[in-house]
């Protein structure tokens, strides 16, 4: 290249021919521009990074208590979801998914230790999964406005909580009650019993498939209230049990709507089954009487911030 065909510019820097100043200046701007998007792209890689750590320790701590207690799985879980701003329909899919998952597990072991009322279990699915279906039906068709929805959502939260908070604080005196009136004017015929549990089986449907939480804590006082004689170990197996299919069910038609995060839901497994599993070896170390009343004040409190 001739002496004709550079320039000399910016301090001793060759450039070819016909190359401006201004055009120099364009690519400059062009090459911070695109330095400054791969800056600002890592920075968000690494938010994103924490956030997902943050949501695997969410899982462990819920799967620890849920391990220790039996319950708290989605009523803790979504709450923690939407204080990490996650939105509230995406929320309750996620979480719906998540707790189907892992009852996944506690099915398969109560099942080879005979623990489940598979009788039971049919009724109360008889009544949950087609009222899932229903309610996940009709918040589709409304067509409503998504701040309107997340509203009803965080609403119906709210009181779901604090109908959980109340079964769990006053568990034992249900519990107590029901075991009293075994057997007396209290109790039902086998056909009105059937139709009792397809009845709560149609609430918990509604429930769970709106708010993500109710087939745990409520769940499982409402089938003592209904079956006192049945053992406790047999209780919690056909409560696990009638959930997988009705979290199941309600998840994937929120998956369906749209209202579901993959990626979140891989990291709240990753903590949870670690979780469940350490939580499930120390149970019985902490009273049982400490425990739940701190649980329910808990949910208590949250349900009053989601209404406040």
């Amino acid at each position: 290249m001739g002496a004709a065909a550079t320039q000399e510019f910016l301090g001793g820097r060759i450039e070819p021919a016909g190359i401006s100043k201004c055009d120099n200046v364009i690519v400059g701007y062009i090459v911070s521009g695109y330095a400054a998007r791969q800056f600002g792209y890592r920075q968000s890689v690494r938010r994103m990074d924490s956030s997902f750590l943050g949501f695997s320790i969410a899982g462990l701590v819920v799967g620890f208590i849920v391990g220790m207690t039996g319950v708290g799985g989605g009523s803790l879980m979504t709450p923690i979801l939407l204080w990490f701003g996650i939105n509230p329909a995406t929320a309750v899919g996620t979480d719906l998914l998540y707790a189907a998952v892992t009852k996944c597990s506690g099915v398969w072991v109560h099942g080879r230790n005979r623990n489940i009322d598979w009788g039971i279990t049919g009724w109360l699915a008889l009544g949950s999964v087609p009222a899932a279906a229903i309610t996940l039906w009709l918040l589709n068709s409304l067509h409503t406005d998504t701040q309107a929805l997340n509203a009803v959502i965080k609403t119906s939260l709210a009181y779901v909580l604090f109908l959980t908070a109340l079964a769990i604080l006053f568990r034992s005196r249900l519990l107590a009650f029901a075991s009293r009136h075994a057997g007396d004017r209290y109790s039902l015929s086998p056909r009105a019993l059937n139709a009792c549990t397809l009845l709560t089986g149609v609430v918990l449907g509604a429930m769970v498939s709106l708010t993500s939480i109710g087939a745990g804590a409520l769940g499982t006082v409402a089938l003592f209230m209904l079956y006192p004689f049945l053992a406790t170990r047999r209780l919690v197996g056909t409560e696990i049990a009638h959930a997988v299919p009705l979290t199941l069910v309600a998840g994937l038609g929120h998956a369906g709507m749209g209202n579901m995060d993959w990626p979140l839901l891989g990291h709240l497994l990753i903590g949870s089954l670690p979780g469940i599993y350490l939580g499930s070896h120390l149970s019985g170390r902490v009273p049982d009487t400490v425990l739940r009343p701190c649980l329910a004040v808990m949910l208590g409190l949250i349900g009053l911030k989601l209404l406040y």
